[in-house]
Formats: C-alpha cells, sequence, structure tokens
C-alpha cells in the first residue's frame, strides 16, 4: 500500500508547480472575492534536498499581500501555450485530487469514497488509499454536535468534493455532471452543488419558533418533510412524528396571532406579518403538492389546508367580536337589542377600516380578506337581526331594527371613504329578507298610526277641560294662545313622519298618507268641541279669549297643511275647509255684538238725514273702532281677516240703506248733494278701514262708483258708469240696480230700460271671488 502523502513524502517540484497552479484555479470561483492559498512560485529557491511545502488547508488560507498577490491573474501566454498547459493539466488532475487538498486532514468526516476519473493517470489516482463513506444520519447528527464548538471542522474540502452553503460536503464524482469533460464542467458542477443545503435540524425549528421566525420556521418544516421521501419506512415514522408535533406548534403560534390579527394590525405589524408569511408558505406548498400529477403519495399530510383554517380563523374571530358587547358603552335608555344593534355596528364599521387601512396590504389577493373579513361580519349581523325580527319586539325595538336595516347600516358603514369604496364593490345586501321586512315595516305602520291617534285624542280631550275651567289664555306677542294642542298635534304628525322616512322613504310616505287621513279626522272632532263650547259656554268670563285662542290655533294647523299636504291629495282641501269653518265660526261669535250695535245707527240713514250723514258715519266708526281694539289680539293673518269682514259689513251696510227706495230725487241739484255726501261718507268709510288694517281695497270702489251714476245726468254716460260697476262687482243683478236708480227720479220708463238691458248684457257669468252684492236681499 502506498505510503500517505505528506511532509514525509515529498513530491517532484514540477507536480508541485502544477498543483499549485491548478489550486488557484480551482479555489478562485469557489471562494471568490476571498483570499486565495499562497502557494510557493515554482521560480522561488528552495534549500537542496528539502520537500516541497505543502498547500495550507483551506481553513487557514491567508490573508493580507500574499492572499492579494495570490488572486492577481498571471500573465497571458500564448494559444499555443495555453493548450499545453491545459493538457497537461488533465492528466495531472488524478492525482492532483489525491493530493492534500482533497485530504481532509485530521478529520474523520470525509463524505463519499474517492472515485476515478476517466482520464490516462488512472493508475496514479488508484495508489491514493479513500475515506470512508459514512451514513447521511451520521453526518447530520455529527454535524450538529460540532457546528457549535467548531464550525470550521464541521466538513473539509474532500477531494473533488464542493463545499454547500451550510458546510456539508458532497463528493463530486456523485454529480451528474460526471460525464463532462475539461476544468470548466467541473467548475460549474462544483458551484451548482453549493446551492444545494442539507436539511435543517428539529433543534433549528425550535430555536425559530421560540424566536417568532414563524416564516422561517415554516420553510425549515417544508423541508425537512420533503426530505423524508429518500429515507428508510422506519426514519419516515419517527421523524414525521417530529415534524407532526413541530407543525402542531407552528400551526397554534400562528393562528393565535391570525385570531388577534384585529390588534395586532395596529400594535405589532411584524409579529403578524410573521404569521401571515408562514400561512402563505403553507398554502403554497399545498398549491404545488396538488398540482402534481399524480400528487406524492408519500406526503400523507399534505394538503395541510391552512387556509381553511384561517378562514375558520377569522371567522371565530368576528363572531367573538361581535358577541362582545363589555367594549362599546352602554347607552342610557337603550334597549338590550338596541345596545347589541350599536355594538354590531360600531364593531363592524371600525374592524373593517383596520382590515382595509392596515391588513389588506399584508395578504396577497387571492386571499380576498376585505371580502372575507366583510361578509362574515355581515353574515354575522344579519343572523341576529333575522332571530331580533322573528322573535316578539316592543314598538321602539322594531323601529330600531327598521332603521339598522334601511337607513343605518348601509349608511354609516360607508362614511369613512375607503371603506365606502371596498363595500361598493361587496354588494352585501340587506340585513333583513325582504319578506322579513315588509311583516316589520306593516307592524310599525299599524303601531306609529295607532300611537298617534290615540295621543291625539287624548290631547283634545286635555285641551277641552281647560275650557271649561274658565282661565284666561296665556298672551304670546299679545295674542291669546292656546297652543299647546296645536303644538302637540302637529309635533306628533310631524315627529311620527319625520320617524318614518328616516327609515325609508318609502315607509316616510307610507305613514304620511295614513296620517294625513288622520288629521282631517282630528280636526272635525276639535271643530265640534268648538261649537259645543261656543253654544254652551257663552257665560264664561274668558269666553271671547278662549274663542280667540282657538281661532289662533287654526294658523298653526292651517301653516303645517299648506307647507307638508301636496297639493293633489284630496284631504288637504278637507283641512282647510274645515280649519275656514272654525275660523268663520269664531269671527262670526266675536262680530256678533259689534253689528247688532251698528245696525240702528245704519237706520238713521233716510231721506230727511242724509244732510246730516258725516255724523251718522263718524258714530259707525267710533262703535266698530271700540270692538276692533278688542281683536288685536288674534294673530295678525286673523286679525286683517275680521277687520276685512268688519269692512265688508260697513259697506254692504251702506249699500243696503241706499236700496231701501227710501229716497227718491227729482232734481239734478239734488242728486249731485246726496253724491257729495256718499263720497265723503266712503272716504272716510276706508281711512278708518285702512288705518285699522283692513286689505280689502277691492271694496273701496263700490261707494264712489255709486254716488258717480247719481250725480252723472247724460244717459250714456250713466251707461258706461254701470258697465264699470258691473265690471268691479260682476254678482250685482237687475234688481239691485233698479232699487238703486229709484233715487234718480227723473229717468223715464224707457231710459230705465235701456240702462237695465245694457247691465244684462255686461254683467258676467262667472261668480265673484268675494261676493257683495249677492249678500243683499232687496224687497
Amino acid at each position: 500500500m502506498p505510503a500517505p502523502l505528506g511532509p514525509a513524502n515529498p513530491l517532484p517540484r514540477a507536480l508541485h508547480r502544477r498543483r499549485g497552479f491548478l489550486a488557484s484555479l480551482w479555489l478562485e470561483p469557489v471562494f471568490g472575492g476571498e483570499a486565495q492559498p499562497e502557494f510557493p512560485s515554482p521560480r522561488a529557491p528552495r534549500a537542496a534536498g528539502s520537500p516541497p511545502p505543502r498547500p495550507p488547508l483551506i481553513a487557514g488560507l491567508p490573508r493580507g499581500p500574499a492572499a492579494s498577490a495570490a488572486r492577481r491573474p498571471p500573465p497571458r501566454q500564448p494559444a499555443r501555450s495555453r493548450r499545453t498547459a491545459r493538457r497537461k493539466m488533465m492528466k495531472m488532475l488524478p492525482f492532483f485530487q489525491s493530493g492534500p487538498i482533497g485530504i481532509r486532514n485530521g478529520s474523520e468526516g470525509c463524505i463519499g469514497a474517492n472515485r476515478q476519473l476517466e482520464n490516462p493517470l488512472t493508475s496514479v489516482a488508484e495508489q491514493v488509499p479513500a475515506c470512508p463513506e459514512p451514513s447521511g444520519e451520521d453526518i447530520w447528527s455529527r454535524d450538529q454536535e460540532k457546528m457549535s464548538e467548531r464550525p470550521e471542522a464541521a466538513c473539509r474540502p474532500s477531494r473533488a468534493s464542493s463545499i454547500t452553503s451550510n458546510g456539508s460536503c458532497t463528493s463530486a464524482g456523485d454529480s451528474p455532471e460526471k460525464g463532462k469533460k475539461g476544468i470548466k464542467g467541473i467548475l460549474t458542477s462544483a458551484l451548482k452543488k453549493m446551492k444545494k443545503s442539507k436539511p435543517p435540524s428539529v433543534k433549528q425549528v425550535i430555536d425559530l419558533l421560540e424566536e417568532q421566525k414563524l416564516f422561517d420556521a415554516a420553510q425549515h418544516l417544508i423541508v425537512l418533510e420533503k426530505s423524508l421521501s429518500s429515507k428508510s419506512e422506519e426514519g419516515l415514522n419517527a421523524s414525521q412524528q417530529d415534524i407532526e408535533s413541530l407543525y402542531e406548534v407552528l400551526k397554534h403560534k400562528v393562528f393565535s396571532i391570525l385570531k388577534d390579527s384585529l390588534l395586532l394590525a395596529k400594535t405589532n405589524p411584524e409579529l403578524l406579518q410573521q404569521a401571515i408569511e408562514a400561512l402563505k408558505e403553507q398554502e403554497k406548498e399545498d398549491q404545488n403538492y396538488m398540482s402534481e400529477n399524480p400528487p406524492d403519495q408519500s406526503m400523507q399530510f399534505r394538503p395541510r389546508k391552512w387556509k381553511e383554517l384561517w378562514m375558520a380563523t377569522v371567522k371565530e374571530s368576528v363572531e367573538t367580536r361581535m358577541k362582545d358587547t363589555s367594549h362599546t358603552p352602554r347607552t342610557e335608555n337603550l334597549s338590550t337589542v338596541g345596545q347589541n344593534l350599536l355594538h354590531m355596528g360600531k364593531t363592524m364599521r371600525e374592524d373593517l377600516t383596520v382590515v382595509v387601512k392596515y391588513m389588506k396590504q399584508l395578504y396577497p389577493p387571492e386571499f380576498n380578506v376585505f371580502s372575507t373579513y366583510a361578509e362574515l361580519y355581515h353574515n354575522y349581523f344579519a343572523s341576529q337581526a333575522t332571530k331580533n325580527a322573528e322573535s316578539h319586539l316592543e314598538d321602539k325595538d322594531i323601529y330600531l331594527l327598521l332603521s339598522w336595516v334601511h337607513s343605518i347600516y348601509p349608511k354609516d358603514m360607508r362614511k369613512e371613504h375607503v371603506l365606502a369604496e371596498e363595500l361598493e364593490k361587496l354588494k352585501l345586501g340587506s340585513l333583513l329578507p325582504s319578506s322579513l321586512s315588509k311583516e316589520l315595516e306593516r307592524k310599525y305602520l299599524d303601531s306609529e298610526e295607532a300611537t298617534i291617534k290615540n295621543s291625539l285624542s287624548k290631547c283634545l280631550d286635555k285641551e277641552i277641560q281647560r275650557w271649561k275651567e274658565d282661565k284666561e289664555p296665556e298672551k304670546l306677542n299679545g295674542h291669546f294662545q292656546s297652543e299647546l294642542l296645536a303644538i302637540f298635534v302637529i309635533q306628533s304628525i310631524y315627529s311620527g313622519q319625520k320617524r318614518a322616512k328616516d327609515i325609508s322613504t318609502a315607509v316616510g310616505e307610507e305613514l304620511s298618507h295614513r296620517l294625513s287621513k288622520e288629521l282631517p279626522a282630528f280636526l272635525k272632532s276639535y271643530k265640534d268641541a268648538f261649537e259645543d263650547f261656543k253654544e254652551k259656554s257663552k257665560k264664561h268670563r274668558y269666553y271671547k279669549p278662549i274663542l280667540i285662542a282657538n281661532i289662533n290655533n287654526c294658523w298653526n294647523f292651517r301653516d303645517y297643511t299648506e307647507k307638508n299636504i301636496a297639493e293633489k291629495d284630496d284631504n288637504k282641501a278637507s283641512i282647510l275647509s274645515t280649519l275656514s269653518d272654525i275660523e268663520n265660526s269664531g269671527f262670526d261669535v266675536l262680530l256678533q255684538q259689534l253689528f247688532v250695535q251698528l245696525k240702528p245707527i245704519y237706520k238713521k240713514f233716510t231721506e230727511n238725514k242724509w244732510d246730516s250723514s258725516n255724523e251718522i258715519m263718524n258714530e259707525i266708526i267710533n262703535t266698530t273702532s271700540k270692538h276692533i281694539s278688542d281683536f288685536r289680539t288674534l294673530k295678525d293673518p286673523f286679525y286683517h281677516a275680521i277687520v276685512e269682514k268688519i269692512h265688508a259689513r260697513l259697506v254692504k251696510e251702506y249699500i243696503v240703506r241706499l236700496l231701501k227706495r227710501k229716497v227718491s230725487l227729482k232734481t239734478p241739484a239734488q242728486q249731485q248733494n246726496l253724491a257729495q255726501h256718499i263720497s265723503k261718507n266712503a272716504a272716510d268709510l276706508e281711512a278708518f278701514c285702512t288705518s285699522n288694517g283692513s286689505q280689502a281695497t277691492w271694496l273701496n270702489s263700490a261707494l264712489p262708483k255709486l254716488a258717480e251714476i247719481i250725480r252723472l245726468q247724460d244717459l250714456g254716460a250713466i251707461k258706461i258708469e254701470v258697465a264699470t260697476l258691473a265690471t268691479t262687482y260682476p254678482d250685482i243683478r237687475k234688481r239691485h240696480l233698479e232699487a238703486f236708480l229709484h233715487i234718480k227720479a227723473n229717468l223715464s220708463r224707457g231710459e230705465l230700460k235701456s240702462i237695465l238691458g245694457y247691465l244684462a248684457d255686461s254683467t258676467a257669468s262667472t261668480p265673484p271671488v268675494v261676493p257683495l252684492f249677492s249678500n243683499i236681499n232687496v224687497s
């Protein structure tokens, strides 16, 4: 057996030169920028008879200037010389492999027996003894024991071995590149083998788990898992048990973190990222396994279905957060149902905002993380809403539930712009099925209508009771008021409509339609009660103030009706008509005493007293003025209305006196004198009524036009003035004009007939907006 190479076995100088040159070529691509071993120059002087210096081991590569010199490329040689040198190197390669570079000096862990390369120097290589090849398990266990003590000794390069990234060695003879010729093929094969790593150890995975490096632990476990396919059945069972135990630990850590994702997304996003990366890695490995055709049967624990576990974990997390109402402050006067709805809505909105802002970007698109969370929150919310709807709910809880279904849930969730954009893509739908929602709406509308109707009835009863107490109504801005009735009724109706509209437009419209029928019914009851009081309570001390207060109430109802009920609604006309009846009924009572007092004063207008008509008119004005001051406690619209009624009554009574046929004047002078008195009385009457707020300007021309007809003597001029009068007051008839023309005793029958005929042709067929002559009866 040949002696081993070493200092005691000197090599020829020429061989050392070749080996030094080859080593520099071999190590340069392996170590890259690292320092190269420094070999003696072929031309360096050496003491005679001394053995050639042995190249140092890889672990002891020199540094500094010597390493730089070793890395410096040799001078370029002619092509022919380079080819010759290459052929010599190939011939010397087997002997080079058996030299000190290929020996694990002082180590027992040589991996791979030296194999004979196909070259002309095979016989030389056979003289070099091969290191025994230990088993893969021996190397793995021994390396783990020695790595911490002497990492550099875990594995030394052995002959044609390549150095892996974790220090393991692989024999070049086992490479599929064995058949390649040339130094380039050998070096390429060595570089490829450097990238291959030996499986990590269980201890390494445990350390990574303890350090919360979940992604790295997941990757190492996948490598361990794959490495089992090359082991014996006995080894497979034992190792698989270890791996599965580690997987359980990893799974527990990952899904414990994922369960708290919504909290960790802002407080510890790095830890959450580790868990998500581990999840992604397992899902990727499952997909790789399923894509194999057929799948590897030895991978009995694949697919692990971590994505399904993630879905279940997210669902559990969502349900836990939606059930835990302790984080939502208790709202006073809110029922349990209402508090739960508030908590679920608040939690869903806040959590989805966290998902879209902090979590979505951590997941790959195929996880659809936002839609997953949103659908789970929606489904849980909808299930609880349905459960509530199917149970017996109080009226206020029905309203709250409908509000969440139709208004709060679809709108409140979209207050955040980024959240609104994401939710718009999903179309989550309603919290309740349509049929169940319609049933709740019907219950709500029936209950709300009955509640408002009952409230209005009770309110009217209280108002009638106040009338009977005969107390002076309160004044507001100088006006008597009994507004509690109107305010309560209008507020009840308006609030009910607004609450319903807040649920949805459709629900609001339906309740408005129902209540529009309820208001006319209530006002009719109010009118009946008012008439009853008006007839039975005339002796009350505050009879008139109470009447005035109720008239003033009508303004509030009228204003509400004009602004809130559509013109096409038949109930509007009914409401306004009832209000007018109440107002006019009140006016009649208030004016009754005044008109009774004015009647005997007007009777003073006779043929013999027209000369003193000014004194009579002053008496009329003074009497009226006393009553008008009492009417100022009416609200402005009603005050103007009652003054207008007074104005019309004063004009009407004056005309009545002219139509009594008790004045007949034959001469133009007499007629002109009477016309002057009428004009003067008309001017005084107009001034008085206008100064007291009458806006009935349409009455101002009636008496002056009659005075003008009396003054005129020309038949044509009289006809024109009659036509003007008939145009202004189209309700004038022949009987009125004939009675009035009795004053002009100088008209012939033919002239009178001509004037009356002209009136018939000129009178409009349409009734007047406000009657004047039609209210005057001619005897």
